[in-house]
């Protein structure tokens, strides 16, 4: 998913444009960029109003063989037959959202948007803490619909909100320093706090067919780490690692942060992941290179492993919690998934520590054949694990007892072995190497350190497991989003390019359709990227047609037909396709297997998240993330980085007095019906 940008990349020394963070931390301390990294950020540029690579761009990058196409991908055509009823949006990348021809796609929710009877209007100069507690947050991220009636024409949207971006957040503040944060008082980092976490708002369907807010609804609210209290339950609960001197119990939590992708359970409870907590962590020990000094803490490798302190924020230069030289153990208390009951405002979320410490990606559930609950998640990171979780108990029709299912589990990691079979690792203290001589004490530490013990078992290192999509036959597909820093001698079967910048999707077979098992089979569904570049190793159905591939496989998720559909997170590499983030309908079975069709695109600068469908396929809900911010400076007619008062975009608004702001959009079909039937 997304992620904090900065100013300053250590990697290359570059200052001024931002780079992507996601994925920054090492799996060791000896992973380094390679020279071929370096080429590949600087080459390869397209045009951007015409999406054609130049062919000097395209040798300096990949060679004099990257101007033939492989014969796989030279038919590029349409398909007749595609499951995916709508006419193919064409590729692009401008001011504004588009939908396919014949649907509609409404804003509904726009950051500081009031959502409760007795919020203030907008007034986005003079945004404060209280206003904001008050109002939809900021780049709103994971969308879930939970219905409150038979009809499903009114319900509860349940939205994540990621992470800030400052400079076209708050007027007169620019592009911040990210080892000085100059301008960043108190007061403004109290509403970046207040604009994190999550938002419970009710909508209805009315009579035309549109949506709108109940902006008086019992249920709305907002979550956040500046002033939501949460329980920590599971093994590591009370943990002496969890303690810290505001919580000496180790069991209680003020808020959540940097929420990506989530889940709904089938009880009806809202599942918020936790991603890169790391950034937002903070010391005043720097060593002569402006790096973390972590000399004298303790746990020091572990925190190394996670990033921490990533000084992304300048949240602990006002917050003793955020700060590691005075708290170290509050980083231990986020990087968990954390369970909302939407229709219960007075009960408490829960992280569950059962389901392990790492950056988690989406917490996607569904069902086993003998009713026990699984969780599949990723670490979004490069070189990290695919994860899923299988309940001790089954699924019933008590919604409190069904919730002691995230508390009481198996966490296991993902191998990907060449000869196509998966095998789930489990993470439990005892077995094998999971023991107290290899610093896991207890089954606390293995899942406080989740992504070490996954490193002690073997698990295979991925490019950036992202949100995955279960379907009840015992299938998954995985979303593997880029990796540009895998070289030529760490690739494997099922991470098998070197400096992928574009992504690829894994599909799993689980054993007797069971997604309980612990081992299944595992194939490639797409290799993402231009098929017309033979270097890119772009592996597409070849009916796939010039607007219909695509780059960087993030959010998906399956509609009421059991189709597939994939958002995109190209971050600031857009440029290598131009093309917007957008939503594709991706085929998985039959002739058109690996078919893919564009349906939505973004504005400028936007990355696309959700999506989420009702349950009768007729309104699919899309959360457009921080407009006008990723790559702006490879905007032709725009080539510089956006602020509040420069902005490359002024979505959803386009008012000149207001920045762009993160929404989330209804999708319906015009007169009618489900979507793309």
């Amino acid at each position: 998913m997304d992620r904090k940008q900065i100013i300053d990349d250590p990697q290359t020394g570059n200052k001024g444009e931002a780079f992507e963070t996601f994925d920054d931390i090492p799996t060791n301390p000896n992973q380094t960029r390679t020279i071929g990294d370096v080429i590949t950020s600087r080459y390869g540029r397209r045009d951007m109003l015409q999406g054609l690579l130049g062919v000097s761009a395209t040798t300096a990058l990949f060679g004099a063989a990257a101007l033939t196409a492989p014969r796989q991908a030279a038919a590029i055509g349409t398909a007749a037959s595609s499951r995916y009823a709508f006419d193919e949006l064409a590729r692009g990348n401008d001011e504004t959202h588009h939908v396919a021809r014949g649907y509609d796609a409404d804003v509904l929710l726009r950051w500081g948007d009031p959502i409760t009877a007795d919020a203030p209007d907008f007034d986005v100069m003079n945004q404060s803490a209280a206003a904001q507690l008050q109002q939809f947050g900021y780049n709103n991220d994971y969308v879930g619909f939970l219905p409150l009636n038979a009809e499903g024409s009114r319900g509860l949207l349940c939205v994540n909100h990621e992470y800030t971006n400052e400079e076209v957040m708050f007027p007169g503040l620019g592009r911040q320093d990210k080892a000085q944060f100059a301008g960043m008082t108190q007061a403004l980092v109290d509403v970046e706090m207040a604009a994190h976490g999550g938002s419970v708002v009710e909508i209805v369907r009315m009579d035309d067919g549109k949506w709108a807010v109940v902006r008086d609804g019992k249920m709305n609210r907002r979550i956040t780490p500046l002033d939501t209290v949460m329980r920590i339950d599971g093994p590591a609960a009370g943990h002496p690692r969890m303690q810290t001197s505001a919580d000496p119990s180790g069991a209680q939590v003020i808020g959540t942060l940097n929420n990506c992708a989530g889940g709904m359970t089938p009880w009806g409870t809202w599942l918020m992941a936790e991603e890169n907590f790391h950034g937002y962590f903070w010391t005043d020990r720097l060593d002569a290179g402006g790096k973390p000094d972590l000399s004298d803490q303790p746990e020091a490798a572990r925190m190394n492993r996670y990033g921490v302190p990533g000084l992304w924020y300048a949240w602990g230069k006002y917050y003793d919690r955020f700060n590691i030289d005075k708290e170290p153990n509050e980083a231990n208390r986020f990087g968990w998934v954390v369970e909302v009951d939407p229709r219960n405002p007075e009960a408490a979320p829960v992280k569950h520590t059962a389901l392990g410490r790492f950056r988690h990606e989406g917490a996607e559930t569904i069902t086993s054949k003998d009713g026990h609950l699984v969780v599949y998640m990723g670490d979004d990171a490069r070189f990290d694990y695919q994860y899923k979780y299988v309940s001790k108990g089954v699924v019933s029709d008590d919604p409190a007892a069904n919730s002691n299912l995230l508390r009481d589990g198996t966490l296991y990691a993902a191998r990907f072995d060449p000869d196509g079979s998966a095998h789930w690792l489990p993470l439990v203290q005892g077995q094998g190497p999971l023991t107290a001589e290899n610093g896991f004490a207890s089954q606390a530490d293995v899942l406080i350190d989740a992504r070490l013990a996954a490193d002690a078992l073997g698990a295979t290192p991925m490019d950036r497991p992202e949100d995955a999509a279960p379907r009840g036959d015992g299938t998954a597909y995985i979303m593997l989003t880029n990796n540009s820093r895998r070289s030529s001698g760490r690739t494997d079967a099922a991470n098998p390019r070197a400096r992928s910048d574009f992504g690829h999707i894994i599909e799993i077979k689980e054993d007797r359709s069971d997604h309980a098992a612990t081992r299944g089979r595992w194939s490639i569904l797409v290799k993402c990227g231009d098929p017309g570049i033979a270097a890119v190793g772009a592996e597409w159905n070849p009916e796939t047609s010039e607007n219909g591939w695509f780059a960087s496989p993030d959010n998906c998720a399956f509609d009421a037909d059991g189709r597939l559909w994939v958002a995109t997170d190209q971050g600031r590499k857009w440029d290598k396709t131009g093309k917007s983030d957008g939503l594709y309908g991706v085929e998985t079975e039959g002739d058109l297997r690996g078919h893919s069709k564009l349906f939505f695109r973004c504005p400028v600068g936007g990355e696309l998240c959700g999506p989420y469908f009702t349950p009768n396929g007729e309104t699919l809900f899309l959360a457009v993330q921080h407009p006008g911010t990723d790559g702006t400076t490879a905007l032709k007619g725009f080539a510089r980085a956006s602020t509040f008062e420069d902005p490359a975009t002024r979505w959803p608004d386009f008012d000149p007095d207001m920045p762009p702001r993160p929404a989330v959009v209804a999708v319906t079909r015009q007169g009618g019906g489900k979507i793309a039937t």
